[in-house]
């Protein structure tokens, strides 16, 4: 449900450094087809909702399982998270092994670094088995800290895990890029790749299978029961079917499940930028502050070079276009820069504990199925999502079952600590988020300049465009009353709460609301 920018829109890379817009090099790169919106009453075997990694994979699988199966997306296929991610293919998700090793117990740290890897091995084979042209290419993941704290002995305790564990990462001193650092984990055998051109293949397939695809469609709640009913936002007609598979980022369907309560949103940033230097392969992550994320990838010949972080949760920063010009910055120093064609940011949900959330809804739905929580690294958690779902449907064993289970039981203390921090944030902004503005006027904002604004006597949030029309909505996040803020850099309102977004005009472009923001004459 992410704001698509026209392709048309000038770039003045070689003027300004930065574009004036975000624009997905992902999705500037890959012509992808149109799909109508749903427009009468249907009955299919399984409704799938989302068409990202998730959706699109599991559509695909189970169609190829001979079901019939229909997939709907709130806004434009592959236009979500996976449409803006920097799609790394790996089972290096920053310091996690450590973390699991402490807080649950190593049998389910080794078992999450074999489900990425079985994902990993899925989307390999895959590629090699269609020839699907998405610059696969196998690369060395690196984990690496710069500087000599707390960090580099957290990334010590990070390689001891990988010992312990039987991951076979190395340790190195140094990286092929010109960047210092104190240490690093490599992780050979991970890949990077187009991640639209790959999901453009399963979704041409799905379509030859059959499978049914409907882009502008919000399903704006979910009636359980023995064949559930999709309930179609401002329409009487709905669909009907044998099981639903919430691959959304948010669930569409809660259940009394409290997802909204138990993942936190968070936001980050990246550039697709040409260097002056070339980039000698690899993939990489700071462990340390401030995270940077990097890779390469090439599109009609020509070298980009993807630079990504400063992640930070949505809706708590006010001034978001400096987070660009710090990776400006960082990419300028370390490779030069010829120029940057694109530059994006995208919305991940990471759950209490820090896995993914794979399985039922709730213990007691097994007529509704979800993926997501997937911390940043939604190829792989993305993939093997679909892939557990399709088994859980399909009445199958599937081993990781338990340790992605939605209803798993999290150790306490972890649960605690997180759930209060996380709860007393969404407590402050229900609070302060009505009383803390400067009452700036209308009369005040530029063309292209937006902001919270004392509008007939009360709080609104407004937007000039750059013809001069001012464009004025209600500021109270239709999710759960929240007030929004704006996002310069994206040109939306983003509510700090749950990390619901929403265009300058007040349509959703993430959930967990489902209705725009009300407009106002201005």
């Amino acid at each position: 449900m992410k704001e698509d920018t026209n392709k048309d829109i000038t770039r003045k890379a070689a003027e300004t450094e930065l574009p004036d817009h975000p624009y997905s090099f992902w999705r500037a790169t890959t012509e992808l087809p149109s799909f109508p919106p749903l427009r009468e009453e249907l009955d299919v075997e399984i409704a799938v909702v989302g068409a990202g990694i998730t959706g699109i994979t599991a559509a695909y699988l189970l169609a190829k399982e001979g079901k019939q199966v229909a997939l709907f997306d709130a806004g434009k296929v592959l236009n979500g998270t996976t449409g803006y991610t920097t799609a790394k293919v790996t089972s290096q998700h920053g310091m996690i092994y450590d973390h699991l090793r402490k807080h649950v117990d190593n049998e389910s740290a080794i078992l999450y670094y074999e489900a990425a890897e079985e994902a990993k091995r899925f989307m390999q084979q895959l590629v090699k088995d269609n020839v699907i042209d998405c610059d696969w290419q196998e690369e060395t993941a690196y984990l690496y800290v710069e500087s000599d704290d707390d960090e580099l002995k957290n990334l010590e305790k990070e390689m001891d895990a990988y010992r312990e564990l039987g991951i076979p990462g190395e340790w190195v001193d140094t990286l092929p890029i010109p960047l210092r650092v104190k240490g690093a984990i490599a992780l050979p055998g991970q890949a990077r790749f187009h991640p639209l051109q790959y999901l453009k293949f399963l979704l041409m397939e799905f379509r030859v299978m059959g499978g049914q695809v409907y882009e502008d469609t919000m399903i704006e709640e979910v009636e359980d029961g023995d064949r559930p009913r999709l309930l179609v936002q401002d329409q009487e007609f709905g669909v009907t079917c044998d099981k639903v598979v919430s691959g959304s980022h948010y669930p569409v369907t809660d259940q009394n499940g409290f997802y909204f309560a138990r993942l936190q949103p968070q936001r980050s940033y990246s550039l697709a930028i040409r260097a002056e230097t070339p980039f000698e392969g690899g993939m990489y992550l700071s462990a340390d502050e401030p995270k940077h994320s990097l890779r390469s990838a090439t599109f009609d010949g020509q070298q980009y070079v993807i630079v990504g972080g400063k992640g930070h949760r949505t809706g708590q920063e006010e001034e978001t276009t400096m987070h660009y010009a710090d990776l400006e910055t960082f990419s300028g120093m370390l490779l030069g820069i010829k120029d940057i064609p694109y530059r994006w940011s995208a919305q991940d949900l990471y759950s209490l504990d820090r896995m993914p959330c794979i399985g039922y809804v709730t213990s007691d739905k097994p007529n509704i199925l979800v993926g997501t929580a997937y911390a940043k690294w939604g190829m792989t958690s993305g993939t093997l999502a679909a892939m557990m779902i399709t088994d859980l449907i399909m009445g199958r064993d599937n081993r990781y079952t338990d340790l992605f289970s939605p209803s798993r039981k999290m150790p306490l203390l972890e649960r605690i600590k997180t759930a209060v921090s996380h709860n007393a944030t969404v407590a402050k902004e229900l609070v302060t988020g009505k009383l803390d503005f400067n009452r700036r006027k209308a009369e005040d904002l530029e063309p292209d300049q937006g902001a919270v604004i004392w509008h007939h006597g009360k709080r609104t949030g407004a937007y000039r465009d750059p013809e001069g029309k001012l464009h004025v909505v209600d500021t109270t996040c239709t999710h759960m009353g929240c007030e929004v803020g704006w996002n310069e850099a994206e040109r939306s309102w983003d509510c700090p709460c749950h990390g619901g977004r929403f265009s300058y005009t007040g349509e959703v472009l993430e959930g967990p609301p489902t209705e725009p923001l009300k407009q106002i004459k201005s």
